[in-house]
């Protein structure tokens, strides 16, 4: 579900005839903003992410290798338009399905990202992109091992999938941490800034921060908005996998895709949490 900044909130209530906060008067960094995120909204290029980039104050378009110098010209003046800046991401942002524990289903393999529940009936949520290719899912790569079967995907526009466990294997409400586990004591919302880390079944914990909240990404698979993104790297398989914080135990994402890889590095996107356990009705056990 895409999320709005303030200024086209505010924008909204005007046109509905709504009342505005007393004080919510739009300066010109508003109606700046507001113009900016209308415009980079139209952009559905494959390869390219749009958002505030806390760093500068400023709405940033990216784009990665794949955009060719023909596309490169077209949304520079697209940037221009919107009054934000234009910056090149290195690598090729992609899903990264190929997940903390390997999951298991058609011809691909992803990361389980938290076990969760429906009053006495238990779940795990994953990557949406990754439930899309398959209803059941298993724990080992010869898929003999039932895990459970589909009970819920979006992909795109959002980026979630909801396994119900069928099979035996124990399902703790933990992080795998390569080795050993780490308890999840809860959900909770990504802050620029914050330290965190995430599991996933090709390159294990890899830890960095929060370097951007509400993020559009426009995948060749669709186009995903309101993602985290962080500074961390993953690889094709990682997809599904949890953000969480390890101090806390508190998960924040599951792993959507990114860019680069975990020899030169690269930037990481996650469906968070809380949006995915409010779509069900779901909590974390």
């Amino acid at each position: 579900m895409r999320r709005l900044p303030p200024a086209l909130l505010l924008l909204a209530a005007l046109l509905l005839g709504l009342p505005a906060p007393a004080h919510a008067a739009p300066d010109h960094a508003d109606a700046a903003a507001a113009h900016a995120a209308a415009t980079l909204a139209q952009v559905r290029t494959a390869g390219t992410t749009w958002g505030l980039d806390p760093a500068t104050g400023r709405m940033t378009l990216t784009v990665d290798d794949t955009v060719s110098d023909r596309e490169v010209a077209t949304l520079r003046a697209t940037a221009a338009r919107a009054g934000a800046l234009l910056r090149r991401e290195p690598g090729e942002l992609r899903l990264l399905i190929a997940g903390g524990q390997a999951i298991y289903g058609g011809s691909g393999r992803c990361s389980l990202g938290a076990n969760v529940r429906r009053g006495t009936t238990y779940y795990f949520v994953t990557a949406g992109h990754c439930t899309a290719s398959a209803s059941t899912w298993y724990a080992d790569g010869g898929q003999t091992v039932v895990l459970g079967t589909r009970a819920g995907s979006s992909f795109p526009g959002n980026d979630y999938g909801l396994v119900r466990h069928t099979g035996s294997v124990p399902h703790p409400s933990a992080v795998y941490t390569y080795p050993g586990l780490l308890t999840i004591n809860g959900a909770g919302n990504a802050y620029v800034g914050q330290t965190v880390c995430r599991s996933g079944s090709t390159t294990g914990v890899r830890c960095g921060t929060v370097t951007g909240l509400n993020v559009t990404v426009n995948f060749v698979g669709g186009t995903v908005s309101g993602l985290i993104r962080t500074n961390i790297c993953a690889e094709p398989g990682d997809s599904g996998g949890p953000l969480y914080v390890p101090a806390t135990g508190v998960v924040l994402g599951i792993l959507s895709g990114g860019s680069g890889n975990c020899t030169t590095g690269g930037t990481t996107y996650y469906q968070p949490i809380t949006e995915v356990l409010a779509a069900y009705g779901l909590t974390i056990p």
